[in-house]
Order: C-alpha cells, then sequence, then structure tokens
C-alpha cells in the first residue's frame, strides 16, 4: 500500500474493511456506470455507504437527498451547456467538460447510495425566469453563473457537515465537497475573480440555499 492509500483504511477496523470490501464487489456488479465513471476512491466512498446503508438514519438521507438535488442541478446545467455548440470557447471546453463529468458521477454516486429512497430530477429553469435569458448563448453569462453556482455548491455541502458527522457517508461527502470547491475555484479565477474570498469560505444554510436556487426550479 503506498501513501495516498493509507489515508483511506488507516484507522478503520480490519471487520469494516472487509465489510467495505464486499459491497465494492456488489457495487461493480450492480452498478457499472459507477465503475466506468468512479475513480477507486469514489468507489469506496461508495462501498463503505453501502455497507452500512440499513443503518442510515433519516437525518443522513434527508442530506443526501438535499445534496443529490443540487447535483442534480448542476449535472443538468453543464449537460446542457457542453451539449450547446458554440456557446464554449475551445480553451475552456476541456474544463466544463471535465466538471460536467464530475457532476455526473456525483449524481449517481449519490442515487446509488439512496437507492429507492433517491429524489427525481427536478425540472430546471436556467435563465431563472428570464433573468438570464441568453445563460446557453453568452459565454460570459454562462461562465458568470456557473461560477456562482459552484459557490453555492460549496457552501451547501459546508452547511450539511455537522449534520453527517459520525455518519459512515462523511468521507463521500466530503470527497464530493473537495471537488466541488476545484470546480469553483477554477471557474472563479476563469471570470475574473480571486480563488477564494479569503482563508475561511462561509457555510450557507439548506435555507439559505434553496432560496438562492429557488428561481431556477420549475
Amino acid at each position: 500500500m503506498n501513501t495516498q492509500e493509507k489515508p483511506l483504511f488507516g484507522s478503520v477496523e480490519p471487520e469494516v474493511v472487509e465489510r467495505i470490501g464486499a459491497a465494492a464487489g456488489d457495487a461493480l456488479r450492480k452498478n457499472r456506470r459507477l465503475a466506468v465513471i468512479g475513480s477507486v476512491p469514489i468507489l469506496l466512498a461508495a462501498a463503505s455507504a453501502e455497507a452500512f446503508a440499513d443503518g442510515l438514519p433519516q437525518q443522513v438521507v434527508d442530506v443526501l437527498n438535499y445534496a443529490l438535488t443540487l447535483e442534480h442541478f448542476e449535472d443538468s446545467f453543464y449537460r446542457k451547456a457542453n451539449g450547446t455548440d458554440g456557446l464554449i470557447p475551445a480553451k475552456y471546453r476541456d474544463l466544463f467538460r471535465e466538471i460536467g463529468q464530475h457532476e455526473t458521477g456525483h449524481v449517481a454516486l449519490l442515487s446509488w447510495v439512496l437507492g429507492s429512497a433517491a429524489v427525481k430530477p427536478p425540472k430546471f429553469d436556467f435563465t431563472a425566469g428570464g433573468k438570464y435569458p441568453d445563460v446557453f448563448s453568452n459565454f460570459k453569462t454562462f461562465s458568470t453563473l456557473s461560477s456562482t453556482i459552484e459557490d453555492t455548491g460549496v457552501a451547501a455541502f459546508k452547511g450539511q457537515v455537522l449534520n453527517l458527522a459520525g455518519s459512515p457517508v462523511l468521507q463521500t461527502a466530503l470527497q464530493i465537497h473537495s471537488v466541488e470547491a476545484r470546480h469553483a475555484g477554477s471557474v472563479r479565477v476563469l471570470v475574473g475573480k480571486p480563488g477564494s474570498d479569503g482563508a475561511f469560505d462561509k457555510p450557507m444554510s439548506k435555507s439559505e440555499v434553496l432560496e438562492a436556487v429557488k428561481p431556477f426550479f420549475v
């Protein structure tokens, strides 16, 4: 085992590792999509949740569905943008294609962990009722909105950490959060903002996040 692998299982009891390993095998059999799009850490994170899924409290299920709703939002946003000819300049296509792939992976992961309890993707209006009518025809509008969406997603995950403390899915949430933070930093620089707003990010409550994204939900 190399040094990059140690943090995954370094402090986990052997019987728990066994349980997660068995679940990882089940993950590959049950969801080939995860096997294709998921890296080893993502697959193991999913397996750790699967291994204890029957014991997840309702509070954790609610938080994961809240996160899944936001991931559906981001996934749909980037699917539409990446599929729109002429919207994204060539030099930025790889960046937004990668972000889109990550969001698709997050949706697949959370949906699989939640199983039948997973929320269905809502319908979205990315013009926010006409506030951003050129979101998919003007790169400046699209990228500015992308930056706002990514910043909101990072703050949303941060605001729910305490609600996941002590649960087997905390590591999964933190893995998603760190990737979302990288997305946010990359897009912020692209639109001319500093990479961050300071040394400490502020979380957003669930009510604050839902109020912020409400105009985009049909």
